[in-house]
């Protein structure tokens, strides 16, 4: 089995209802985002895209050479993981939408994709997307 890269997407959060009410959980939530801290919530990611590792890096080659965007999507293979939020919208839907044209079927679908999940993204800025390398 080979290393892969696995986008993974927060589908909801998750805390006990025995120990709190719809709007207690909804304030513990809004607190939490607000501090940087998950304080009893679980965040529940769904895997929404995968892909092998050297595509993976062949993919993100396309986006503009030594740009904001090819620096932070590389963070996968220094770090193992990143995390893109709402802060990251705009300038990764620039560069993957600009980078569609030089790249191939497979890479053009996963773009297309990942345009998909930063629009969640920009709808709800709770949303968010863990990227990690699986190694296998």
């Amino acid at each position: 089995m080979s290393d892969k890269v696995v986008f993974s997407q927060l589908s909801r959060k998750f805390i006990d209802e025995n120990e709190a009410t719809p709007l207690q959980a909804q304030q513990v939530i809004y607190y939490g985002l607000a501090i940087g801290h998950h304080l009893g919530v679980i965040d529940c990611l769904q895997a929404v895209l995968s892909c092998p590792w050297p595509e993976y890096q062949l993919w993100i080659a396309t986006l503009t050479e030594e740009g904001e965007a090819q620096r932070k999507m590389a963070g996968v293979t220094r770090y193992g993981e990143i995390v893109i939020d709402s802060s990251h919208v705009a300038m990764l839907a620039k560069a993957f939408s600009a980078a569609l044209n030089q790249q191939t079927n497979q890479q053009q679908s996963w773009s297309q994709q990942m345009l998909s999940m930063l629009a969640n993204i920009q709808q709800e800025s709770a949303i968010y997307l863990m990227v990690r390398r699986e190694r296998g």
